[in-house]
């Protein structure tokens, strides 16, 4: 369920209630799709969406994301190798779950019509701004442009998968990253039959959504949020299903 954006005109900073319905739908109907149909994203596209990206938040101001284009159609099929390589290894890990895991497609290297390596910059070390006790915050803060690109990338009509099943060192090498630079995501781009009606592995009942008021508290952790007291609950203004 996603709540439906209420239109405050005494708000003067609020967008107009067509442009709000279309920033929850992108977040709602965004999926991690692994289903792509070839076709092409034109430069003009690609560039709005790499922008989109750049301009995501970035704790001390630091934008450690670098994005690598794969053009070349050997490099990709390399990558591909890399990444079925770690599907096994982690298909060994999973004990029990290993042919249900087997049977899920985790990927579309080879499918998708645009390919991007996600990359934590070198000399990030240098930033202390925000990081000095949360070092990950770069990692959060690509994360950030990468779900910008994500919401670009639906508000198109293009699907969007992010790829994590590799190992890092192994891609640096094949993408010759400088010392301290940091693969993070494959990100299989274009166009897309359909987008999944629920995130795929639900669809696929590998796992399943949480119920949000089990994940907010108040004050303290484990405090339910009187947010989603009966009490609130009747005051609330009422929700939407997910597209």
């Amino acid at each position: 369920m996603t709540p439906a954006p209420a239109h405050t005109p005494a708000n003067p900073h609020a967008f107009a209630e067509a442009e709000q319905r279309g920033v929850y739908r992108a977040i709602a109907e965004r999926r991690d799709m692994r289903h792509f149909c070839g076709g092409e994203v034109a430069p003009a596209v690609l560039q709005r969406l790499l922008l989109a990206a750049h301009h995501a938040p970035s704790v001390g101001f630091m934008q450690p994301w670098r994005f690598i284009r794969i053009t070349d159609t050997a490099l990709r099929q390399r990558l591909h190798t890399v990444v079925e390589r770690e599907r096994q290894c982690t298909a060994d890990a999973l004990g029990e779950r290993r042919d249900e895991f087997m049977r899920l497609k985790v990927e579309g290297l080879l499918d998708c019509a645009e390919l991007l390596t996600v990359v934590l910059a070198d000399g990030r070390e240098r930033h202390v701004f925000g990081r000095r006790t949360m070092p990950h915050m770069d990692l959060a803060s690509a994360a950030c442009a990468i779900q910008n690109l994500w919401l670009a990338a639906r508000a198109e009509g293009l699907g969007m998968g992010w790829v994590s099943v590799f190992d890092p060192a192994e891609l640096g090498k094949m993408l010759a990253l400088p010392s301290g630079a940091e693969p993070i995501a494959l990100l299989c781009l274009g166009p897309v039959t359909a987008f999944y009606d629920q995130p795929m592995l639900q669809q696929l009942d590998w796992a399943h959504r949480e119920a949000l008021p089990s994940l907010v508290f108040d004050d303290a952790w484990g405090t339910p949020s009187a947010l989603f007291s009966p009490t609130q609950a009747a005051t609330t203004p009422t929700a939407t299903p997910s597209p």
